[in-house]
């Protein structure tokens, strides 16, 4: 008599662990901010999240992520900008030039320079997009340029005061009607309520996502995720609120964020931009217009440079020959270090902002512990590196 012989099912792993390796970069990213912060705070004795260093943190970087966000779609599409940092500080100049020297009012002189920096993107975007020259060799052309022509327009030496009403756009805060004395209410409010929309939208995106039969996480992970995500909001707002509340400029980025994370994951031109740097020959033999969405995207870069040059002029009250040296190196990192792909393609909003404090954490807790500008270049330079050989290792796998 024949005993049938029954196989072991092979053991199932979790249905979230796909779903974890999908996007175990943004996880990652997220997670290493944090550990990063906690350590520099521990380092630093409590220094890191105070709020005045918090308010300085954010005011000292706000120009870099409003750059990150203009390069990380010039390195989704494949190419680079190394102009940016000079483009910014030629910018600053050319503000300070007509509002301080022409007394031109600080609105028109605003638009002016926007205007300006889309220029500079078309003039640059040109080359590149339409006679195919490299834009690493356009943009370094670009970097020597506009450095010579900060030099030029200010003669050399340092112009400013701004007027106040410009300075606003660096160093102003949002106002309080309460006129609360320890606690900005207005702030805090308005932080609490972006955290909620947030919450309410990714909600609603799970619920989408559910819909449509997409893998999603467990409604545990789900919640214990967003829940930290809201305290971390929450706790971050109520310590801006303890001093002077939400700056101008947070408002500023946080518009862009918002603008650009649409763009690029809910509307056809992102699709594309994305299409174009995974592969620029089947993009265009799909039908869409390579040239013309690589000189948007340059165009784009620029506006957003003059933006930085705006605010870094503001928050320093001058502008300087040497404003914008070397603030390529960094916003180009972000990207990098938020999970942007060398070969284009690849990269998130939210993955070029969080890299982009990560580098500002970094480079204000060194400073609080007292170590040297060498060395903390020399940091700098392996966590880029570290992060590129992440890109390369997950892209060989």
């Amino acid at each position: 008599m024949r005993t049938s012989e029954t196989t072991p099912e092979p053991l199932q792993s979790s249905p979230q662990i796909p779903f974890l390796k999908g996007n175990v970069r943004d996880y990652g990213l997220l997670l290493s901010l944090i550990v990063i912060m906690v350590f520099y705070q521990a380092m630093t004795n409590g220094t890191l999240f105070q709020p005045l260093n918090l308010t300085n943190l954010i005011l000292q970087n706000s120009y870099i992520v409003v750059m990150a966000l203009g390069m990380l779609l010039v390195i989704v599409a494949g190419h680079i900008d190394l102009s940016v940092g000079s483009v910014c500080g030629f910018i600053g100049a050319v503000a300070a030039v007509l509002m301080v020297n022409h007394g031109v009012h600080y609105g028109a002189a605003t638009c002016i320079c926007l205007l300006l920096g889309a220029a500079i993107g078309a003039a640059q975007g040109f080359w590149v997009a339409f006679y195919k020259i490299p834009s690493f060799i356009v943009t370094l052309a670009g970097m020597l340029v506009f450095k010579g022509l900060a030099l030029a327009v200010l003669q050399g030496s340092s112009v400013g005061p701004f007027p106040p009403s410009f300075q606003l756009l660096s160093t102003g805060f949002i106002a309080d009607p309460f006129n609360g004395e320890t606690l900005r209410i207005t702030s805090l409010a308005l932080g609490l309520g972006l955290a909620l929309i947030l919450l309410i939208a990714q909600i609603r995106r799970r619920t989408e996502q559910k819909r449509y039969a997409m893998q999603i996480e467990s409604p545990y992970f789900f919640l214990v995720k967003n829940l930290v995500f809201v305290c971390m909001i929450a706790a971050l707002t109520y310590l801006l609120a303890s001093y002077k509340g939400l700056p101008n400029v947070l408002i500023v980025m946080l518009l862009l964020m918002l603008v650009y994370d649409f763009v690029t994951t809910r509307t056809v031109l992102g699709r594309r931009i994305y299409a174009l740097g995974g592969n620029e020959k089947a993009a265009r033999l799909s039908g869409i217009s390579t040239e013309r969405l690589t000189f948007l995207t340059f165009i784009n870069m620029g506006v957003l440079a003059a933006l930085a040059g705006l605010i870094f002029a503001a928050r320093l009250n001058t502008a300087t020959p040497k404003a914008g040296l070397g603030f390529e190196l960094d916003v180009i990192a972000a990207c990098f270090i938020g999970g942007a792909s060398a070969s284009g393609g690849v990269g998130k909003v939210l993955g070029a902002v969080i890299g982009a404090f990560i580098m500002g954490v970094m480079n204000n807790g060194m400073s609080i512990m007292g170590i040297g500008i060498d060395y903390q270049q020399v940091i700098k330079g392996l966590v880029l590196l570290a992060a590129v050989c992440v890109d390369v290792y997950n892209k060989s796998k």
